[in-house]
This record gives C-alpha cells, sequence and structure tokens, in this order.
C-alpha cells in the first residue's frame, strides 16, 4: 500500500512538470529503505510512462514550446549520461547527500526567488 502512496503522489507531482522523483526518491528511501541508487533507478523508470502521459496531454493543451525544448533535450541526454556515470561511481551514501543538497539549494532558490511574473504584472497596473 505503501508503495502505491508514494507512486500516486509523486505522479501527481510528475504530471505537474515538478518532478516526481523529489517526492519517489525521499520516500522510497525513509520508507522502503532500499539502496540510493536502486531509489534513482526506480525514478528513472517510473519517470518513463509518467512523462509519456504528462506529455501527451501538455501536447494536446499546446503547452510545450517545442523550439525551446530541442536544444535542452539534446543538451539533457549528454547530462543524463555524464550523470549516470558518476552516479555508478559514486558510494551511495554520498550520492544520497548530493541528492539532498541539490532538493535543498532548489527549495531555497524557489522560496527566495518569489512570484516575479506576479510582481510584474503588479508593478505595470
Amino acid at each position: 500500500m505503501i508503495l502505491f502512496i508514494i507512486g500516486l503522489a509523486s505522479g501527481i507531482i510528475s504530471g505537474m512538470g515538478i518532478g516526481g522523483g523529489a517526492i519517489l526518491i525521499p520516500a522510497l528511501v525513509i520508507f522502503v529503505q532500499p539502496e540510493q541508487h536502486i531509489a534513482q533507478s526506480v525514478n528513472l523508470l517510473f519517470f518513463i510512462p509518467t512523462a509519456i502521459i504528462a506529455l501527451i496531454i501538455h501536447i494536446k493543451n499546446k503547452r510545450i514550446d517545442f523550439k525551446m525544448a530541442w536544444p535542452i533535450i539534446l543538451a539533457g541526454l549528454a547530462g543524463a549520461y555524464m550523470g549516470s556515470q558518476l552516479a555508478l561511481n559514486l558510494n551511495g551514501r554520498t550520492l544520497r547527500k548530493l541528492f539532498g543538497v541539490f532538493l535543498l539549494i532548489m527549495g531555497v532558490y524557489e522560496l527566495l526567488r518569489g512570484d516575479k511574473k506576479h510582481q510584474a504584472i503588479q508593478k505595470n497596473k
């Protein structure tokens, strides 16, 4: 049952385009306790079908700028290869700490950046 709840919560976040791994990986590590490499590998496998469903819905609603996406996709493929090679060469404890630091930095960034679009609209009124 816990795996179902973890999958559902991660799927909802993934469908929003936020990144379900931010929920999935920590939840797996805390509640199921696999090795860090296994949790991150499960995240990669989880990502494929959830991304396909979200992508279909976002394409249908014309919410994707393909001109912007292609350079990001190509660079992302190269980065994914490099990142997977790096992850294979790190021990689980180091990998877990790096992931935690990444989540912390992203969380602080989101808290500090504010809603710039909202602020610009208010400024122009």
